[in-house]
């Protein structure tokens, strides 16, 4: 089982791989910077030497470890000067990444901010496409989203529009978020249900392209689209539904992240500890 979540970089990015090794993760995902600015300290060689030697003297797999893009950049946007911006992140994001040994990272599909889907689509095929001409193994992974006023990519037959236009086809998967897919309408709740909307993941995008699952439970309940994230079992995707899923993702080897909040309820510690017991 390949199981972890999001750790933090704080202090140097080799703590990353620390932070993990002590939640007990065979699989983690991180922010190669600040989350939530436009600058990025570079990454020094000691950085880079660092998380790769603890990366392989910790057990864990390489190639289930991913880098999420931050919260600013926007590839669907209708400003030009944001456009540019978001793409330059994105490039030097994929370099990091391939600096550091991270096989994936995740990019949300951003907001056509009111110039309606197909506007929004086109800017970010664009801009996927230039990104994905980068010269390493690093692959890009679009997550669904929450289904948002004026994003896109939250519905599985827009998904697979999007990821069918892209090229060339071995620089991008798809990174699925069962929060998101809850709240934008998919059920989750039961192991039926489960079966069902990855059945219709699979007929729209192809669950050969799944590579990353984000796995967390919803602060809303279904087609609310609220990108709340909750506590495993405990939101409105609830324990049965969680369970399957977990189960789905083990049985065809896809790495699961939690991004699950740390409050009085829960920490990370106890979200994998109860992961691992619905597998």
């Amino acid at each position: 089982m390949q199981i972890g979540c999001h750790v933090s970089i704080a202090g140097s990015i080799d703590k990353a791989v620390d932070n993990a090794v002590k939640r007990e993760c065979s699989a983690f995902q991180i922010f190669t910077r600040n989350p939530r600015g436009w600058h990025a300290k570079e990454l020094t060689k000691e950085d880079i030497t660092n998380f790769k030697s603890k990366l392989k003297a910790s057990k864990i797999d390489r190639l289930a470890t991913c880098a999420h893009m931050p919260y600013l950049p926007n590839l669907a946007t209708p400003k030009e000067d944001g456009f540019e911006k978001s793409l330059k992140t994105l490039i030097d994001e994929i370099e990091r990444c391939a600096q550091l040994g991270i096989p994936y990272l995740v990019t949300h599909l951003g907001s056509h901010l009111g110039t309606g889907d197909e506007a929004g689509i086109k800017k970010l095929v664009k801009g996927l496409t230039i990104a994905g001409q980068t010269k390493n193994d690093v692959i890009i992974l679009l997550e669904n989203t929450a289904g948002q006023k004026n994003s896109v990519g939250s519905n599985f037959k827009q998904l697979g529009e999007i990821f069918n236009q892209l090229k060339p086809a071995k620089k991008f998967g798809v990174c699925f978020d069962s929060c998101h897919a809850f709240v934008a309408g998919y059920d989750l709740r039961t192991e039926e249900k489960v079966k069902e909307t990855f059945d219709e993941f699979d007929k729209y995008v192809g669950i050969e392209n799944l590579k990353i699952l984000h796995l967390n439970d919803a602060k809303g309940d279904i087609g609310c689209n609220l990108d709340r994230h909750y506590h495993l079992g405990l939101g409105g995707i609830g324990e049965k539904g969680i369970a399957a899923v977990v189960k789905f993702a083990n049985k065809r080897k896809i790495p699961i992240i939690l991004e699950t909040p740390i409050d009085d309820d829960r920490d990370d510690f106890e979200n994998i500890r109860k992961a691992k017991e619905f597998a």
